[in-house]
């Protein structure tokens, strides 16, 4: 390419921009934010307004739900607030969370800015997990193991907060 100074400039050197490669399949292109260990809460149904936390996406949907849904953990009972001056029996046993298992579509879930790395969980809740109510109840009691855990540890302690609305 000729300037109008009359010198030789290289392409390459002429546009800021990558060169435009074009993408055959348009669900590759798009921008996935809800990954695992998103936080999000649920807009709509029995659990509307309870903080959950992204097991699984699953993006293109399946035959059991043809569209996209996540996989979820979530709050449905919060621990109450605790004092210095309790017990520690007391202290105990309102750090209690009850939590519960889901498969939520994309539509009623709105994500958030925080991430919870919650390795205790990525085994225990899969697709198959919700054929049975006993591998449901197990699942249950893994999640409410692991938050519980986390919460007497005093992270992330915004998600263990219930929503004000």
């Amino acid at each position: 390419m000729i300037s109008r100074s009359g010198f030789k400039i290289p392409l390459s050197t002429t546009s800021n921009q990558p060169p435009f490669i074009p993408v055959d399949d348009p669900t590759d292109a798009k921008m996935k934010f809800l990954k695992v260990g998103r936080v999000a809460i649920i807009t709509r149904g029995r659990y509307a307004g309870k903080k959950v936390v992204i097991i699984q996406p699953v993006d293109t949907g399946n035959k059991a739900h043809p569209y996209g849904h996540a996989l979820v953990a979530g709050i449905e009972r919060y621990p109450s607030k605790i004092t210095r001056r309790m017990s520690k029996t007391r202290q105990e046993k309102r750090s209690k969370i009850k939590p519960f298992v889901k498969v939520v579509n994309y539509n009623h879930l709105m994500p958030t800015r925080y991430t919870l790395e919650l390795e205790g969980l990525k085994g225990a809740i899969t697709s198959d997990t919700f054929k049975e109510v006993s591998q449901r109840e197990d699942a249950k009691k893994t999640v409410k193991k692991t938050l519980e855990e986390r919460y007497t540890s005093g992270k992330n302690r915004w998600f263990f907060t219930p929503l004000r609305f």
